[in-house]
């Protein structure tokens, strides 16, 4: 899906659903990690995570537009568009959004480390450096095992 074709299924959601044209831009952010999409109070545009385009059905990405668009709306209506606030629990419950994006599931790596002497292993995301950091249980000397 192109950032025009998700510009185009985000006014017919807000057409459909909530009976008011979305004049502003939606596109895809390739930066979002944690999140399904957010709405940008300054700019008014919808940035949407690519992975919930790509990873889950139609239903979802469906879903996680409704819920951008609620804070669109109340947001230019002046009413409480944050999570926490009435206004918004309850537009979201009327269009059928998603209160909560899907979890992502982030490319991440994991490094293996053991050490030499009692063969103990150690998980990190981030690389360590063996010469200065030991073994925790008996100081012994750390060697990079496996990468995942």
């Amino acid at each position: 899906m192109t950032d025009l074709e998700l510009q185009n299924l985000v006014e017919e959601i807000a057409h459909t659903y909530f009976h008011q044209p979305f004049i502003h831009q939606a596109r895809f952010n390739s930066r979002l990690r944690t999140t399904g999409g957010r709405y940008l109070l300054t700019s008014h545009d919808i940035e949407i995570n690519p992975q919930i385009a790509t990873d889950y059905a139609d239903t979802i990405l469906v879903g996680v537009i409704k819920h951008e668009l609620c804070h669109y709306f109340l947001h230019q209506q002046g009413r409480g568009y944050q999570h926490r606030q009435r206004d918004f629990r309850t537009l979201l419950h009327q269009v059928g959004g998603l209160r909560y994006a899907p979890p992502l599931t982030g490319k991440k790596r994991r490094l293996c480390y053991e050490c030499q002497q009692c063969h103990t292993r150690y998980w990190r995301q981030r690389r360590i450096n063996t010469n200065r950091y030991v073994c925790s249980r008996c100081h012994g000397h750390l060697v990079f095992v496996e990468k995942y």
